[in-house]
């Protein structure tokens, strides 16, 4: 999935500078028989640094607010094999994501809402999905749901469904790459039938009871603890619930009410403190004055609306502080338009804390 803030191009930047400050906690577990070290990735996103410490046999809680990113992370954070769909082969399905593929068409609220054809006769015209497309997704979507609400299906088998879902959607949303407008054509890619296929798992230490949360990160800072903190929080005025909302309303399949020529959905409760000038800095103050975690890494890079005086300021008072960066590709949404620059730089900024 292309998405804003993404840091699977930055991993190895991002675990080279983790293992590398992290050195006396890993040869302290190593010498402890090897007792797993708990990594915590608070706004996970598309989890893919909780993944990646995943691989490497880390004990993962993962948390984000939106719940199409939660619904990402119980899929690749909590399965650590394909789920065997017991209770659907002994109704006769063999095999799920063939038979989601094969459905016929439902004419829902993506259909509705979010292609040509089904707001043809509304105020506003959108087109995020082809016809064809916005119907598959609705009917997989609602056999998800009905095969759940049936008992057919347990926790693991429904958020990889859904999780696979979401990217399926992605890959043919007629967008570039987020969701705050469409294209006024259709793009290639989005003109292609959708193909319902299952996404990769994530293999982890066998034994591990990996925790995934849909919260406020300033308050399930209170309820966790750990050895390492990952912190990657918004770090500009985009907001994440509206460039995403489409996901989020499949994720959800609510219903809800939305406005506008985008149909965003007019629920604003998910807008983060991070995202407003005012109030991110005291907003990750809190975040760090309250975190049980020794370790605490923060990827930040210099478009960020916390300054670098700022950002070390208030890791200072906790502990030592350091500060590594990499220059870096900037996300671009649109290939057409003209960027001030093509680079950025990507920081991490870490804490060994004094009091734990």
């Amino acid at each position: 999935m292309n998405y804003i803030g993404s840091k699977h191009s930055l991993l190895g930047f991002i675990e080279e500078v983790i293992m590398n400050v992290t050195a006396p906690l890993l040869s302290r577990s190593q010498k402890e028989d090897n007792t797993p070290i708990t990594f915590c990735d608070i706004f996970a996103g598309t989890s893919a640094v909780g993944r990646a410490f995943k691989q490497k046999g880390y004990n993962i809680i993962a948390n984000d607010l939106q719940y199409y990113s939660y619904v990402i992370a119980k899929h690749y954070i909590q399965n650590n094999q394909a789920p065997e769909f017991s209770r659907l082969r002994a109704k006769g399905v063999a095999r799920p994501f063939e038979f989601l593929d094969t459905l016929g068409s439902e004419k829902g609220f993506v259909y509705r809402n979010y292609s040509l054809g089904g707001t043809t006769s509304q105020e506003f015209q959108r087109l995020y999905f082809s016809d064809e497309n916005a119907m598959k997704i609705d009917a997989i979507r609602q056999k998800i749901e009905v095969w759940k609400v049936s008992s057919l299906i347990n926790e693991a088998e429904y958020f990889y469904l859904l999780a696979s879902l979401l990217e399926t959607a992605d890959r043919v949303a007629n967008t570039v790459s987020i969701y705050e407008a469409f294209l006024k054509k259709i793009k290639p890619a989005a003109d292609r039938p959708l193909l319902f296929e299952p996404i990769k798992i994530t293999k982890g230490l066998e034994g591990l009871k990996h925790q995934v949360y849909n919260q406020d990160a300033n308050s399930l800072i209170h309820q966790i603890s750990g050895h390492i903190l990952y912190l990657d929080p918004p770090y500009n005025t985009r907001k994440y619930n509206t460039n995403y909302h489409i996901l989020e309303t499949i994720a959800l399949y609510d219903d809800p009410e939305i406005k506008g020529k985008t149909g965003m959905r007019t629920d604003q409760s998910k807008k983060s403190k991070y995202s407003a000038r005012r109030q991110a800095a005291a907003t990750l103050t809190d975040l760090i004055k309250n975190a049980n975690f020794p370790y605490i890494f923060l990827s930040y890079n210099d478009e960020g609306i916390i300054t670098l005086d700022e950002i070390e300021s208030i890791m200072s008072k906790y502990g030592e502080y350091q500060r590594f960066e990499q220059k870096h590709r900037r996300f671009k949404a649109d290939s057409h338009r003209d960027y001030a620059k093509e680079y950025t730089i990507e920081y991490i900024h870490c804490l060994r804390r004094d009091d734990l």
